[in-house]
């Protein structure tokens, strides 16, 4: 008996480890997935700039496959009921793929490996596309290093100001506006805080609300050619980015 329970263990273990490794077959529900899936939108850009809800996480994973991911804040909760104390995690996640596109996911749930999982698609159906320049006067290097223009975001009582910095600066924030900037590509930018920052998750949606700030600003193609900003990707790592020469203008 104690060899058939011998024998017949492996074989449960190797038949789920078959399951986990079987590829999963995605079959989109929404509009945008299903042309995604169709081919007729190939880049992250596309199908963010087509007006159609993002709603599903594989989309994100099919146009943007190097995406990373970082937990911002692990917490546990609480509650008293008449058959005890319940217990839950509330996990906050940002995605990015460290090339002008960064998302936030927060998730609740009994399990934190479930709940980190549910955060990161979450963040991934959050995923913005942000603007990268030179906007500082004290470099006029005109590479996409750090953010074009100050933005000022907000969360409960945290307000945080972005301001674009010269090339070699680095990240001048807190370690959470640090993690998010890096998951966006930006390599280089000043910050000012108030408020209660020990407070991760509001700190961490306020850097949220101004990245999606400098999304959402209009901008003509012809300013954005003239100040040298670049929307979304760019298709050159930061560090090989850095060693080119700067882009001279005539006049």
């Amino acid at each position: 008996m104690a060899e058939r329970e011998r024998g017949n263990a492996p074989r449960g273990r190797r038949r789920q480890f078959d399951e986990a490794a079987a590829p999963v077959i995605w079959t989109p529900k929404t509009r945008l997935g299903k042309m995604v899936k169709n081919g007729e939108i190939t880049t992250m850009s596309d199908a963010l700039k087509s007006g159609l809800p993002l709603r599903e996480p594989e989309i994100v994973d099919l146009l943007l496959p190097n995406v990373e991911d970082e937990v911002i804040d692990v917490k546990m909760v609480q509650r008293m009921t008449d058959s005890g104390r319940r217990v839950k995690f509330v996990i906050t996640v940002a995605v990015g793929n460290k090339d002008g596109f960064v998302g936030l996911g927060q998730a609740k749930g009994k399990e934190v490996g479930l709940s980190i999982k549910r955060a990161i698609e979450n963040a991934k159906m959050n995923m913005i596309e942000i603007r990268r320049g030179c906007g500082s006067w004290e470099c006029g290097c005109r590479t996409p290093h750090t953010i074009p223009f100050l933005v000022t975001g907000k969360s409960g009582s945290v307000e945080v100001t972005f301001k674009p910095a010269p090339r070699g600066i680095g990240l001048a924030t807190g370690d959470v506006a640090k993690k998010i900037l890096s998951l966006a590509g930006v390599s280089d930018c000043w910050a000012f805080t108030e408020g209660k920052t020990k407070t991760v998750v509001n700190y961490a949606k306020g850097v949220y609300d101004a990245l999606k700030k400098n999304a959402e600003t209009r901008i003509n193609n012809t300013e954005m050619s003239k100040l040298g900003i670049v929307q979304g990707s760019i298709g050159i790592p930061i560090d090989e980015e850095q060693q080119t020469t700067p882009v001279k203008t005539e006049g």
